[in-house]
């Protein structure tokens, strides 16, 4: 049956080939060269006997909520169009889908492109997709967040926090520390830096 169908496909070929090339006289030994060479590489490692194998589709994980999601209602708004677009990319990653996460927040960031928020949920959806590593791509979507507005916290925590979860902790800490030198001694946030820094503290006093 395979054979069939090469010498089917070739010959429909061929003829295609003679009609495209006939004002091209020269031309048309060398495809019937190349059609041959091409049969006889099949002829040399071919198995049509052998059954399909189709590749099957990409398999989806599902996942918990990420600690991006979990914690940033602490540093990030709740409500307005772009709140709207982080809960949806948290809802796929937590289905496994990161890729289609960062395909919402890149139309986001179509429509609004000097969005902190939606910047820094694409870092966490890359982040994601690369199973925890902070591809340069990720840096670069948490470091054009900070420099958007570069007063607020959260750019420097969460880079921190994946920097940590990465096991680059001289990085989270360098950032932690950054965000609480330029912190309000009342701001909510000090707290939950504090409690990271001396968890790093005590992973290293472990280690």
């Amino acid at each position: 049956m395979g054979w069939a169908i090469l010498l089917l496909l070739g010959g429909v070929t061929l003829a295609a080939l003679i009609l495209v090339a006939r004002p091209m006289r020269g031309a048309i030994g060398p495809l019937c060269a190349a059609l041959l060479v091409g049969a006889a590489g099949y002829a040399w490692q071919g198995r049509p006997a052998l059954p399909g194998k189709p590749t099957p589709p990409r398999a989806n994980h599902p996942a918990s909520d990420t600690l991006f999601a979990q914690e940033r209602t602490i540093w990030l708004e709740q409500v307005g169009p772009e709140a709207q677009l982080l809960d949806a990319a948290d809802s796929l990653i937590r289905n496994g889908d990161p890729d289609y996460a960062i395909a919402i927040l890149r139309g986001g960031l179509f429509r609004a492109p000097n969005s902190m928020m939606l910047w820094l949920g694409l870092g966490n959806a890359l982040v994601t997709y690369a199973d925890g590593m902070v591809t340069p791509a990720a840096q670069y979507a948490f470091e054009h967040a900070a420099s958007l507005a570069p007063k607020h916290p959260a750019p420097g925590y969460f880079l921190g926090l994946a920097y940590a979860q990465m096991g680059d902790l001289d990085s989270a800490e360098r950032l932690w520390r950054g965000v609480l030198a330029n912190s309000p001694a009342d701001a909510p946030w000090r707290p939950l830096v504090e409690q990271r820094l001396a968890l790093l503290a005590r992973i290293r006093a472990a280690g």
